[in-house]
């Protein structure tokens, strides 16, 4: 079978209408009713129930309506992924990610990137995760990274890194004398979060509930870089991805410590549209991100 048949049955099926179908793709109706006729033969069914009025698919026409209309949006798919393939040249990598993988965990794998293929620009952009989700679903992008990734029977979801999270507090605040601090301590203390919709506010309240820790929430942001200015002027204590706080910790404006608990991490992923057809240095940099973790 031919793709350009496929698209015939599928107009067919969607007109009920031999001459209308002609007509659109410049055809004679006796030349459509022959690709009919030509189906039918092979598959050994009927798929058209020509004696009604209007035509109407048969059971096994409407099955084969729906795998060939897959067929052929995948086909079109998969040309207009060729035709951006080429016309990119391979010089680009349209990347999205949530601010603080960005800002701080993509740097370095770019530059080691950059070793390899000097000539391609990963094009990074900053977004909140459902923004992410929505481009990465659309084709938008070629790579998205975000925190807590979720699953989804359209995407490629990659584990990326596992970051560990601390508390963060003002340098100038009490606790900052501490090298350990037990995880309860931080429901005596004004507190500052994600916001709801924040995947991670989510995970850092699942952690709380396994410990039964209410905190007083006294701030909501939905980015950590707001949450970091909130906590260098000491409006309160957070829990933050240390790797997100090592420029505050290391100009000392901010303290950075373990909970003697345990070890709590935030998981992040990398996600791709499933079948999205990528360049050898994309493909190059998912293997990159993934193996350097």
């Amino acid at each position: 079978m031919h793709i350009d048949t496929l698209k015939i049955f599928c107009d067919l099926a969607e007109l009920l209408s031999f001459s209308k179908t002609a007509e659109k793709h410049f055809l004679s109706q006796s030349a459509v009713s022959q690709q009919l006729a030509q189906l039918e033969l092979i598959h050994k069914v009927q798929l058209l129930d020509r004696k009604k009025r209007p035509l109407e698919l048969t059971s096994a026409g409407r099955l084969f309506y729906d795998a060939s209309r897959e067929i052929v949006e995948r086909y079109e798919q998969l040309r207009s992924e060729l035709n951006s393939l080429q016309k990119s040249s391979e010089k680009r990598i349209n990347v999205v990610a949530i601010y603080s993988i960005g800002m701080h965990s993509l740097p370095d794998y770019v530059k080691i990137f950059m070793v390899k293929y000097p000539d391609v620009n990963v094009h990074i952009e900053y977004f909140g995760a459902s923004k992410i989700y929505e481009m990465v679903l659309a084709g938008d992008v070629d790579i998205g990274l975000v925190s807590v990734p979720k699953r989804d029977k359209r995407l490629e979801v990659y584990d990326f890194k596992n970051e560990p999270l601390v508390l963060a507090c003002s340098s100038r605040h009490p606790l900052a004398q501490e090298n350990e601090v037990d995880i309860h301590k931080i429901q005596f203390e004004r507190f500052i979060g994600f916001e709801e919709k924040v995947p991670t506010r989510l995970w850092i309240d699942n952690i709380l509930s396994n410990y039964n820790i209410k905190v007083r929430p006294v701030m909501e942001f939905d980015n950590i870089e707001t949450i970091k200015r909130a906590v260098e002027i000491n409006s309160g204590v957070s829990i933050l991805p240390e790797s997100a706080i090592l420029q505050e910790v290391s100009d000392g404006v901010i303290k950075a410590i373990n909970f003697s608990n345990e070890k709590f991490y935030r998981p992040t992923g990398i996600i791709v549209r499933k079948n999205r057809l990528l360049s050898p240095a994309g493909r190059y940099f998912i293997e990159l991100l993934r193996a350097k973790r």
